[in-house]
């Protein structure tokens, strides 16, 4: 048995996309399975109070093979449609990505004052 076969194979992820919406985050990661077909599983993950007082994620998980996505995106459509036909949708304010780089630090960011911990002793 080589080294390949002890090991058990990680799903790592294909491709991801991250949507926020108010309290909750909705992850859509693609996956391989081993035979490497694709396959989607969406996420909602929202943050909930434990009755403890700590903090935590409650996440939901739905598994969707290729063989589904054509009934599930023309169900979706269908549902969005109707909505969309009977009442205003209204569109969230666009928001700024949450990770940035040290090359995007806004001015108030970059604006501080140089502390020389040997100053403090004094």
């Amino acid at each position: 048995m080589n080294e390949q076969e002890k090991k058990p194979r990680e799903r790592e992820e294909v491709f991801s996309q991250v949507v926020k919406a108010g309290k909750r985050t909705y992850f859509f990661d693609v996956k391989a399975t081993r035979g490497d077909e694709y396959y989607l599983t969406i996420t909602e993950s929202k943050k909930r109070m434990g009755k403890d007082g700590k903090m935590f994620y409650e996440k939901h998980k739905i598994f969707l093979y290729k063989e589904d996505f054509n009934n599930f995106m023309d169900s979706l459509n269908e549902v969005y449609n109707f909505i969309k036909s009977n009442q205003e949708i209204i569109p969230r304010p666009e928001r700024k990505p949450e990770s940035t780089s040290e090359f995007e630090l806004s001015e108030a960011e970059t604006n501080f004052s140089s502390v020389d911990f040997e100053d403090l002793g004094k």
